[in-house]
């Protein structure tokens, strides 16, 4: 089997969870009361993208959680750190903490360089353990950003699998996720679905986001086991509507 037919494959089992979960959600839509499984891998799509041969959604990053031995984080725990702040939340509504997500600093990293706005956001790569200024202060500051970034990650339709094993770096869950990644990847090898080229991540800061045509950075140039397309299918058939 060839890269692109693992593709293909891939992309129908992805197919086949849409159509078991009632459709791709999106995160503006979706709450913790959802019946979401404990543990998962979630799969982010770019609106308005497609494959270059069908009419399939162009993947644009994976993830997952708990991979850390006697981690207790669930699926909608990452999904909510992804989504940010609610309406509600106490000064910054509809915010966020990208320092608690990494998908959420890559994107708001990319609208700085895209937009030139690094004098506006200084702070935005540090960590809080480097900053000497006042964390509210900088939250204020930030908050702006926080917002397009909740914003467009919310428009993102996203899929996942219901994929329950044991927290560790071993899981089930870690080899689904690097290995899709892998896959999907055009880092290094043949590009296939080549991104639009619009597509926000084009403006990335890493080097590995550009290329790879994904928000992901990690696993990004590995080279990918064929065999968690078996275990994915498998996950498949066991997830369900979150309603």
């Amino acid at each position: 089997m060839t890269r692109r037919d693992d593709l293909d494959r891939f992309y129908d089992i992805l197919d086949r969870v849409e159509a078991a979960v009632g459709g791709a959600r999106k995160l503006k839509d979706c709450h913790g009361r959802m019946d979401w499984p404990d543990r998962g891998v979630y799969f982010f799509f770019e609106p308005g993208e497609r494959r270059e041969a069908g009419d399939q959604r162009r993947l644009t990053r994976v993830g997952t959680h708990a991979v850390s031995a006697g981690s207790g984080t669930t699926l909608w725990d990452r999904l909510k750190q992804h989504y940010g702040t609610g309406a509600r939340s106490s000064g910054h509504p509809h915010g966020g903490n990208h320092r608690g997500s990494v998908y959420r600093k890559r994107v708001g990293e990319a609208i700085i360089e895209r937009y030139g706005l690094r004098e506006d956001y200084p702070s935005w790569d540090a960590r809080w353990a480097g900053i000497e200024r006042d964390r509210d202060a900088v939250r204020d500051e930030e908050y702006v950003l926080e917002r397009r970034v909740s914003a467009y990650i919310r428009e993102q339709p996203f899929l996942w699998v219901d994929l329950d094993d044991e927290p560790g770096p071993d899981s089930d869950r870690a080899f689904v996720e690097r290995n899709a990644i892998a896959l999907v990847s055009n880092v290094g090898t043949e590009t296939i679905d080549p991104r639009d080229e619009r597509w926000l991540g084009r403006d990335s800061r890493s080097h590995a986001i550009r290329t790879s045509g994904l928000w992901n950075v990690n696993h990004v140039e590995e080279t990918y086991d064929p065999a968690f397309l078996d275990v994915l299918a498998d996950a498949a058939e066991r997830t369900a509507p979150p309603e």
